[in-house]
């Protein structure tokens, strides 16, 4: 094999500075032949053991994944047009690849004799885990199909990964497609000197004077949350909320065929399967047990929640009438109502906050989180060739300061950047032989960039933020499993896979972490008690509507996907309305087209599984209280860490929690946790 492609270097991290859109095809259709060729060795040798059979496969699959997983992370991070059509081109030999593997009937059938050998039972279980993982795989690959239905399922497989591409592109490119210059500095009365600052170098990398309002993610949350113009709130917000859709100003983005097709291809490739829809093949890998045991949870947490959330738009309503000579607020005034009320009953002031979270005291507190939690430490390396300028890198050390794993933070919104916020795997953890090759994760937000000489400053929120993701890379880094198909986040069911993220979390609410990490950014003084003391008392504000705001999103998922009908399309306004009188108490204008930017369904992995945020918040919360109040033998963080994080997918989720709390989960801790106990 060459080396003169850096995607094909033999090497533990990637060669990022040295990659360029002419090596990624190149290097795919290289990587795709060895990956055929050692699953080919397999089939031929007619072996039935777990070396010659798993092992082989498993390297066969990490080889492949180091080529894929930078090509892959540079289309989200590092966006051109040149990388675009690399990527596009790659992905198309991928995915068509991928799908032939999953119905290699040779290769299923030689794990199916290593799982009919009569000494299988005395393997590990973490090795029957991925026996079972792999026939499962090949199953919902549809090995089993025949004809005209197998082909028909290549087919769409390839399509669906083309389109879904298409629909994230989509939405990256109406995002960068609109913005507003203001000359006027006193159109952005209200928005905080850090954020004008923001807006001011958005202007500048345009070479343009005064302040340019974009949809990046910091610049839309200035406005709403900020903006005394209200006019101002409702364009951003209109434009925000049509993004990628028949209602924005630029409709060339139009992702609503797209929409359309995907679920439309969803549907089919379910019922070749043999499932009722696509809800039902989706949650074949989850905890729940069918869309309408996930449906049931969401409803009694709505049930539970509306009268919580009519009480506090009422609330607003009346904060706005009497604060703000608001009479009618409009969905583009939530925010800024909020933050107001904030400030004035909770005493609460967002960009006073700011200023006691200089991003760079932020990283180094959450460093020193984990190393008290977990007993490891993020030490950062210095020459690690990256994609951009700003973007970091951490050796993990344990606690005898060997290096266990390594991360990679890119932190800033930028141009060519997907919005939000994601961790992803670089490299799995892998013992080949005598060789063991090191998780390595990718952790990604979109913060507000430094302004001038002044740092990023970050938002409670960001904090948050940070927390969460960090709970997503403790998950990989930490494993103990040395096959990547159970390791890390590998196999982990989707509703359960965010908890130990959701468990980060509330660190974030924690007086010592929060105050210990904080260090105001003239002064160098932490967060005040009384401060802190007032954030988590508003804690729980407005907490009704945003958990109704994420069922409502849960709600939609799971119907578009369990009640799609061929006759009649995907129907996404009229399920979203249909949602919105059973579930919502805040409407939005007839114009709003969320779906139309919701990458997490149609971009992302999250189809008919949005509601895991919701499922695995509930295992959260039951393990972070159990963690904070129980007595558990070798302390909570170390049993966590074993248990969850260590652990993987190499029991079923269930197992793992049992093996943490004594006990299957409770909703109790995320009704407290929500506001909503009785």
């Amino acid at each position: 094999m060459t080396t003169a492609n850096p995607l094909l270097a033999d090497s533990d991290l990637p060669d990022f500075a040295a990659i360029r859109p002419a090596h990624v095809v190149p290097a795919m259709e290289e990587a795709i032949a060895a990956h055929r060729a050692a699953i080919e060795g397999i089939t031929a040798s007619g072996k039935d053991d777990f070396g010659a059979v798993i092992l082989t496969a498993e390297r066969a699959d990490f080889l492949l994944s180091r080529v894929w997983s930078p090509v892959g992370h540079l289309a989200s991070v590092a966006d051109t047009p040149e990388l675009r059509e690399a990527h596009a081109a790659a992905q198309a030999l991928m995915t068509a690849y991928l799908m032939e593997a999953g119905q290699n009937r040779a290769h299923h059938d030689a794990v199916a004799r290593l799982a009919a050998r009569s000494d299988f039972a005395s393997l590990p279980p973490a090795a029957r885990r991925a026996v079972d993982l792999a026939l499962r795989g090949f199953r919902l690959a549809g090995v089993a199909l025949e004809g005209e239905a197998r082909q028909r399922f290549l087919d769409i497989g390839v399509e669906l990964s083309d389109l879904s591409t298409k629909f994230g592109n989509a939405v990256l490119d109406a995002t960068e497609a609109w913005s507003e210059h203001v000359t006027d500095e006193a159109a952005l009365a209200g928005v905080p000197d850090s954020d004008r600052a923001i807006l001011a170098a958005y202007a500048q990398e345009k070479g343009l004077t005064g302040w340019l309002i974009t949809l990046r993610q910091p610049s839309v949350l200035a406005i709403l949350y900020h903006a005394q113009d209200r006019t101002l709130r409702e364009r951003v917000y209109r434009a925000y909320n049509s993004r990628a859709s028949d209602q924005a100003e630029d409709r060339s983005h139009d992702n609503s065929e797209r929409i359309d097709a995907i679920m439309a291809l969803r549907h089919e490739a379910a019922q070749i399967l043999g499932f009722a829809d696509s809800a039902a093949h989706s949650l074949e890998t989850k905890m729940a047990a069918d869309a309408d045991e996930a449906l049931a949870f969401l409803a009694d947490l709505a049930r539970r929640a509306r009268p919580v959330g009519e009480r506090e738009l009422a609330e607003a309503r009346a904060f706005a009438a009497e604060h703000l000579e608001l009479d009618d607020v409009q969905p583009w005034d939530l925010s800024y109502v909020a933050e107001a009320m904030r400030r004035t009953l909770h005493g609460v002031d967002q960009e006073a906050l700011k200023a006691y979270f200089p991003l760079p005291r932020v990283l180094a507190g959450t460093q020193a989180l984990i190393e008290r939690l977990f007993g490891v430490r993020l030490v950062a390396r210095q020459g690690v060739p990256t994609w951009h300028p700003d973007v970091l890198f951490y050796d993990v050390l344990d606690a005898d300061d060997s290096v266990v794993a390594g991360v990679y933070l890119d932190l800033f919104a930028r141009a060519g950047k997907r919005g939000g916020a994601w961790m992803d795997v670089c490299r799995s953890r892998f013992r080949d032989a005598d060789r063991l090759h090191l998780p390595i994760a990718y952790l990604t937000t979109n913060f507000a960039p430094p302004a001038g000489d002044r740092p990023s400053l970050a938002t409670h929120n960001d904090v948050v933020t940070l927390f969460h993701e960090f709970g997503h890379v403790l998950h990989h880094l930490l494993t103990e499993v040395d096959l990547p198909s159970i390791g890390g986040i590998s196999g982990v069911e989707w509703d359960a896979v965010e908890l130990p993220s959701q468990f980060m979390e509330n660190f974030a609410w924690d007086g010592d972490t929060l105050i210990g990490l904080s260090g105001h950014v003239d002064s160098g003084e932490p967060l005040p008690q009384a401060m802190f003391d007032r954030l988590l008392a508003a804690r729980q504000f407005q907490a009704g509507l945003a958990i109704l705001r994420q069922i409502e999103f849960a709600t939609f998922d799971l119907l578009l996907h369990r009640d799609y009908d061929p006759a009649k399309g995907a129907r996404v306004n009229a399920v979203l309305d249909q949602v919105r009188k059973a579930v919502a108490v805040v409407h939005p204008p007839e114009w709003n087209r969320f779906a139309h930017a919701f990458s997490h369904i149609f971009a992302g992995g999250y189809a008919a599984g949005y509601y895991s945020y919701l499922w695995a918040e509930l295992l959260s919360a039951d393990a972070f209280e159990i963690f904070a109040h129980a007595d558990i033998p070798g302390g909570g963080a170390t049993a966590f860490r074993r248990e969850i994080l260590a652990a993987g997918a190499s029991r079923p989720a269930a197992e793992n929690f049992r093996a943490f709390a004594g006990r299957a989960p409770e909703v109790d801790a995320l009704l407290r946790m929500r506001g909503l106990a009785a």
